[in-house]
């Protein structure tokens, strides 16, 4: 005769409603634990559902819910008619039931059994105290982005095309905004770019990363600006590329400093910021861009140029991509859409050869498949309404205003100690500061007060300590900005001299 299966056993386990792990997954786990140390047996009869529900007072569903877990990693199996029973299979090597005790676990892991590559240097914006006035924010015043706009163009696009925005799309980037940027790009800064000539990112950098995916084998070098971008570096560094600095001065990249660098090593690319130099502002002038043209003709070496706020330019007309006088394929070009609406919105894109943006938009596909498609089609009804263009108008006009007031708060707080050069565009002052002070302690005393800024440390290749700071403009409103300064004024230590 066939033995019948023990009573059904009775569980003690405290669910705790409080926990971080939902009540059905500590059902499953103390289950699961009874199970591993012997406690429950192959072959035992659990409880029903009713009943189990009722013994732990909760809801049956969540009994449902552990239960199914259970059965789905194979602890325990139902029999239709007759109940669910501990899987006979559950045995440990030894063919006995397993005996080591098990623990509820709110989090994964702290270690892993096994070596992992060196991470890269990641970028990650400071948690600052709250009300704290940020100089060192290099991101546009999204208190003036036209939401009302942006919310009006994402009803449109989804009320006529909502189906295919939210389904899968092309990696390119949706095919609206491609024909607009190419239409923006060869209006406003001669690029002869056309729709099929740009790949829409999720932010600039992401358009840095495939760029340096697409163009660097492990063990290339990269010659990158000193001072400089040091998240493009560690872009660079995590595609397997060296990174070695090359000098700039008030005229940009130093060409000739590059020169030497060349002869000396060959290099498979160059990234500049020839518009706004990133920190200083300082434009590349026009007899280094074509001797930089030519140079990478010469050596066959890619420029990766990053044009991250070209619309806000305030003095003159804005110059010219080295893109638009690229003839040879040399240019990677990268811009954004990040400065002008706001970071959270992540569109950046890359205009480049074909060969270039194919290898990009497949390694694109890898690791993002497409980006959203939905946000694409919005802005580029923004941009064929003109709505963008509008809105880049008005906000070069505030921008522009705040760039004087922070420059007089600051003349006006620091006079002869601080030196600088009102920049022509940009989105920040790249200052020197005269003062006998260590500027770094000065930068972490100045959080105390209410302010952050940036010293000249964070966009040194070095690393080390310089006379310089780079503040911010576009963040802060009109009152923001003197208060800022004066915050950053009464954090300065006491007690030292001036070098005038």
């Amino acid at each position: 005769m066939k033995a019948m299966p023990r009573s059904p056993w009775e569980p003690a386990i405290d669910v705790d409603r409080n926990a971080a792990l939902p009540p059905f997954l500590q059902i499953a786990r103390s289950l699961a634990a009874d199970i591993q140390r012997g406690r429950l047996r192959p072959g035992d009869r659990l409880p029903g559902s009713r009943r189990l529900a009722e013994s732990l007072d909760v809801h049956r569903n969540t009994v449902l819910a552990a239960l199914a877990e259970l059965t789905a990693e194979g602890w325990i199996e139902t029999a239709p008619g007759r109940g669910t029973f501990v899987t006979r299979a559950i045995v440990n090597p030894r063919g006995r039931p397993f005996s080591r005790r098990i623990h509820l676990r709110t989090h994964m892991p702290a270690h892993v059994p096994f070596a992992l590559p060196a991470a890269p240097a990641a970028y990650r914006q400071p948690s600052l105290p709250r009300g704290t006035l940020n100089l060192s924010n290099g991101a546009p015043d999204v208190r003036l982005v036209p939401a009302r706009l942006i919310g009006r163009a994402y009803r449109r696009v989804l009320g006529l095309r909502g189906a295919k925005l939210l389904a899968y799309g092309d990696p390119e980037g949706h095919a609206g905004l491609r024909t607009a940027l190419a239409s923006m790009l060869t209006s406003t800064r001669g690029l002869p770019a056309g729709p099929g000539d740009v790949l829409v990112t999720r932010g600039s950098q992401m358009a840095l990363t495939l760029a340096a995916r697409a163009l660097l084998h492990p063990g290339d070098t990269v010659a990158v600006e000193q001072f400089g971008y040091r998240p493009a570096w560690e872009a660079f560094r995590a595609a397997g590329a060296a990174v070695v600095p090359v000098a700039i001065d008030g005229d940009g990249i130093n060409i000739e400093a590059l020169k030497r660098l060349v002869s000396r090593t060959p290099i498979r690319a160059v990234y500049v910021t020839p518009h706004h130099q990133y920190p200083t502002t300082v434009t590349l002038k026009a007899a280094r861009r074509l001797a930089l043209l030519a140079l990478a003709r010469a050596a066959k070496f890619a420029i990766i140029e990053d044009d991250y706020d070209h619309e806000f330019h305030y003095d003159g007309r804005p110059v010219l991509p080295l893109a638009s006088a690229d003839h040879a394929g040399l240019v990677v070009y990268i811009g954004t859409l990040s400065k002008i609406l706001a970071p959270g919105l992540r569109i950046g894109y890359i205009v480049a050869p074909p060969a270039v943006l194919r290898s990009a938009s497949a390694i694109r596909s890898l690791l993002d498949i497409q980006g959203d498609q939905a946000t694409e089609a919005a802005v580029a009804a923004l941009i064929e309404d003109g709505e963008l263009q509008r809105h880049v108008a008005r906000v070069r006009r505030v921008y522009a205003n705040r760039r004087e007031i922070l420059a007089s708060s600051l003349r006006r707080a620091f006079g002869d100690s601080v030196e600088f050069t009102l920049a022509p565009g940009g989105m920040a002052l790249w200052v020197r500061l005269h003062m006998s002070v260590d500027i770094d302690e000065w930068a972490r005393r100045s959080v105390r007060q209410g302010v952050s800024w940036y010293t000249g440390r964070r966009y040194a290749f070095d690393g080390q300590s310089k006379p310089f700071a780079r503040f911010s403009f576009a963040w802060l409103n009109e009152r923001e900005l003197p208060e800022a300064v004066r915050r950053m004024a009464a954090a300065r230590p006491r007690g030292v001299a001036e070098k005038g």
